[in-house]
């Protein structure tokens, strides 16, 4: 009986034993899953992290690498900015050297445009007596122009070279216009009729009195009737009214009869 009793609580140790035994080991494996699992997300944490932080670099990489391009065009840019300069530099200097030969001639030319005034004045209260007025007026147009301070060195030298091309030009041209002139101490309204610096002459608007410039004695003086029709046919030309021909007219030293 007694043996039977002890049989029945080894038995029972050792279900109890199995059973206990069965229930840590359910526990264990339980506790190592859970690890795992705890494992598993944390290593998907840090495998995202992994790749955030790779992402991140290679971004920054990409900056990197920008930025150097960056500054290696700045430098092209700088460099060829330097060479802008050296040569704008270079330029200033021979502007300033310009501007400084300009100053002096200048100083040079000034008084030789005053001097070519004077000298065309003088020209034209010698030369004979044709649109007189006019010219009188240009000779002081110029004289004004060079006391403005507003008009450059350059354009008062045109100025008054193109008035010497206009007395030039005069030599070469056939015109005619109305004049009040003085003939033997009376005013008279003639048609004057001037062929380069040959010939001035001059007739009446009813073609009565015909005569002609004299140099030497810087009068106006009538010539004779024979000279009438070809005085009169030059005007008519000069007025484009008629063809051009020759003309036979009053030039002094030429034989001329008063």
């Amino acid at each position: 009986m007694i043996n039977n009793i002890h049989k029945v609580s080894s038995t029972f140790l050792s279900v109890a034993c199995l059973t206990f035994s069965a229930s840590a080991f359910g526990a264990t494996l339980s506790d190592i899953f859970q690890v795992a699992e705890q494992m598993n997300v944390s290593a998907k944490r840090s495998q995202a992290r992994i790749d955030d932080l790779t992402d991140e670099t290679r971004k920054l990489f990409n900056e990197y690498k920008t930025v150097l391009k960056e500054i290696e065009g700045l430098r092209v840019y700088n460099r060829q900015l330097e060479k802008q300069i050296a040569n704008q530099e270079r330029e200033m200097t021979l502007l300033s050297q310009s501007i400084d030969e300009v100053t002096v001639i200048e100083r040079q030319i000034t008084p030789l445009m005053l001097r070519m005034i004077d000298g065309l004045e003088q020209f034209v209260e010698l030369d004979a007596p044709f649109l007189l007025e006019e010219r009188r007026e240009r000779v002081e147009r110029l004289r004004e122009t060079m006391d403005r301070a507003d008009v450059a060195v350059s354009e008062k030298f045109s100025q008054v070279f193109r008035a010497f091309q206009i007395e030039n030009e005069y030599g070469r041209t056939m015109e005619t216009y109305n004049a009040t002139i003085d003939i033997a101490g009376i005013e008279r309204q003639v048609d004057i009729l001037k062929v380069g610096r040959i010939a001035l002459v001059y007739q009446t608007p009813d073609g009565a009195e015909t005569g002609m410039f004299n140099p030497t004695t810087r009068q106006y003086e009538p010539v004779d009737d024979s000279y009438q029709a070809s005085v009169r046919q030059g005007i008519r030309m000069a007025r484009q009214q008629a063809s051009i021909e020759m003309l036979s007219l009053p030039i002094v030293g030429a034989g001329v009869a008063k």
